[in-house]
């Protein structure tokens, strides 16, 4: 189960986590997960260069290993990468030693201070321990792309009807997610762009925000 914004009730449990950006200037953060992968991942770059969009990637390690020229363009083009464990492993359930071997496992292939649990699955001790190292990302506007059960324009809802100021986007630059972000995507940069929001990375925050 999901939902498509993230519950307030969720944000004073894990408050030392980052759920979203500062709410007063109209900008959003746009983050794709699970990549870099040649099959999706140049695309988005491509479709951020046409609106003048930075986002954030948070890679798995394999991927950042077996792709590093998909992981320099991503960094030459402007944008922020982040750690997504070495081979996507949930918090949950795992114990907290082969958690934190996959973390910095893709570490020595990404160089950012920038993580997020895959599935948003972390414990408090893990939280509270990867916290000395990285800025933990979480999001408040999921767009479901992973979901086969729903289409990309039911994505575009999920992202257009819950944004603000602020609202750190989950997207991702997989294969399973390909169908409902080629169209949803688009429509998010253009709806958006119209609408006067800027697209930044989360390293291109202001000091003093919440990074």
């Amino acid at each position: 189960m999901y939902l498509a914004r993230t519950p307030a009730i969720l944000k004073p449990l894990f408050s030392d986590l980052l759920w979203h950006m500062p709410r007063e200037e109209q900008a959003v953060y746009l983050t794709f997960d699970d990549g870099p992968i040649p099959e999706v991942t140049p695309w988005v770059l491509d479709q951020l260069a046409e609106h003048g969009a930075k986002a954030t990637f948070f890679c798995i390690g394999s991927n950042a290993r077996s792709y590093p020229t998909i992981l320099q363009r991503i960094l030459v083009e402007g944008h922020a990468v982040g750690n997504h464990t070495w081979d996507h492993r949930q918090g949950w359930g795992c114990p907290d030693r082969a958690y934190f071997r996959s973390v910095l496992e893709a570490r020595q292939w990404l160089n950012t201070d920038l993580f997020r649990p895959p599935y948003g699955k972390i414990t408090r001790s893990q939280a509270s321990a990867l916290s000395s190292r990285f800025r933990v990302v979480m999001w408040d506007v999921l767009s479901a792309d992973f979901d086969t059960r729903i289409d990309g324009a039911r994505c575009t809802r999920n992202v257009l009807d819950n944004v603000r100021s602020g609202s750190i986007i989950v997207f991702h630059d997989s294969l399973k997610a390909e169908p409902r972000l080629r169209v949803a995507l688009p429509e998010v940069l253009r709806a958006l762009s119209v609408d006067g929001f800027a697209f930044r990375s989360l390293h291109s925050a202001k000091p003093g925000t919440h990074l």
